[in-house]
């Protein structure tokens, strides 16, 4: 159920806060509605046509195999660019992939990454978007066959290159990434440079959004038709702090943050499930009849895809997937059996839902980018025994914000339930910290909302 805000002020607090809701921006309304399911089709088809994109597949022919792909890719990007007036700067991230495990031997792999560069300097946030471009059928190693790879993941990569064409028209305080990443199917490479790149080379990353899967409505096995729905995948403890044995400073420093996390009660409230939970209030503000799906684990089943590197290093990201994902398309050699056709066709793709996917993509990544950074040091304050919560933050790094809005929800809640709207830094609520989750974002004057921070405990 979609949950619409406007900055009326509803009910307000001798206590000095009051409650209340945003109204959609007209010009991120505006960016989410020029996302084209046109442009989508045509960006999958081109993907498609190149006949396969393994990533062991021909890097020497301008038609068919990786290499073609990639470089149309890359010379799509530079057609936003040139169209930019300067603001998107596309490269190639390439890189050698060693022999062993799906290597056969040393690889060159390279990650298409158009870049849109923040207006202010003084704001270090990046937010990453992402589809793999490679694809494969049943043998993983199979390097040679038709492998059109229409859903996974030319949806998931028509998303980004379609963002790109769409919001490099804009400017935004915060620098956007979109990806098109290689190697997935291999072993998740082409994200995992990324993501090493991007801690190594220091990258404030407030987020990273993973597409893959994002192209069929029908289920196969249940024959469910489903162009409402797509799930987020986000973790719970954070894959940076699993807990471990030993006695080295690294080992007692996740000890001490999941002995904190569990204390607080926070287990549901790691950084990416806060992503989740923004995700699913502003795309369902933005894009009609669209209903986002927590999900609350890191992936699929014993799955994983290109966010999992970026939260190995500390990240917080998520992945969007169909509903219903349909194998008789995943992996699967191009045939007919029993009736029933197999293989990853782009006749078979839904490029309506599609292009809500993009949508619901867009809607966040903007909000996001012209938003304040997220409020700093965040705690509950237990200096007294008392049945009303006191919350006390820093303001942001960068951008002022306006207020701050308080989020509460019921502990057994999946989603923020109230948001409490304050312009000081110290706040006191007349609910209990005992049977609500508490959580505090920062807004500018125009309703964008940075992501919510759960609170530490402090005298």
């Amino acid at each position: 159920m979609k949950r619409y805000i406007t900055l009326l002020i509803i009910a307000t607090s001798y206590y000095g806060y009051s409650q209340t809701v945003v109204k959609q921006d007209a010009v991120i309304k505006q960016m989410v509605n020029e996302v084209s399911d046109k442009n989508i089709e045509a960006i999958v088809r081109k993907l498609v046509s190149f006949k396969t994109r393994h990533t062991l597949s021909d890097t020497i022919s301008k038609t068919e195999g990786v290499g073609a792909a990639r470089n149309w890719i890359k010379s799509e990007y530079e057609k936003y660019a040139a169209a930019s007036g300067g603001r998107l700067t596309v490269q190639f991230d390439a890189f050698v992939q060693p022999a062993g495990g799906r290597f056969d031997k040393p690889t060159v792999l390279k990650n298409v990454l158009a870049t849109l560069k923040g207006t202010d300097p003084a704001d270090t946030r990046v937010y990453v978007i992402s589809g793999h471009y490679d694809s494969r059928v049943n043998d993983v190693m199979n390097a040679n066959s038709v492998e059109p790879g229409a859903v996974d993941d030319a949806s998931g990569t028509a998303v980004s290159m379609e963002l790109a064409r769409v919001m490099s028209k804009h400017s935004f305080p915060a620098t956007i990434v979109f990806m098109a990443v290689a190697g997935e199917e291999q072993g998740l490479n082409g994200s995992t440079h990324v993501a090493n790149r991007a801690k190594n080379e220091h990258w404030n990353v407030d987020a990273m959004l993973n597409n893959d899967i994002v192209g069929n409505t029908h289920g196969m096995e249940n024959n469910l038709k489903d162009n409402t729905h797509v799930r987020v995948f986000s973790e719970g403890v954070p894959s940076t702090d699993i807990a471990v044995k030993g006695d080295s400073l690294a080992t007692k420093r996740i000890n001490a943050n999941i002995a904190t996390l569990i204390g607080n009660g926070g287990e549901n409230d790691s950084p990416s499930r806060q992503l989740a939970r923004y995700v699913k209030e502003t795309a369902e503000r933005y894009v009609e009849h669209l209903d986002v799906k927590l999900i609350y684990r890191r992936d699929r089943f014993l799955r994983g895809g290109d966010h999992v590197p970026f939260l190995q290093n500390g990240y917080p990201a998520v992945r969007f997937t169909e509903m219903n994902e349909d194998f008789t398309r995943q992996h699967q050699d191009i045939r007919k059996e029993n009736g029933v056709d197999y293989g990853d066709l782009p006749d078979f793709a839904d490029y309506q839902y599609i292009q809500k996917v993009g949508r619901m993509n867009l809607s966040v990544l903007a909000n996001l980018a012209l938003a304040p950074g997220q409020p700093q040091n965040v705690v509950v304050l237990t200096t007294a025994l008392t049945n009303k919560t006191s919350l006390k933050w820093d303001a942001p790094k960068g951008k002022k914000p306006a207020g701050y809005y308080i989020l509460m929800r019921e502990t057994t809640s999946p989603f923020w339930e109230k948001k409490f709207y304050v312009t000081d830094t110290l706040a006191t609520i007349e609910y209990s910290k005992d049977n609500y989750f508490f959580a505090v974002q920062a807004v500018d004057a125009d309703g964008h909302e940075s992501l919510s921070v759960f609170p530490k405990a402090a005298r």
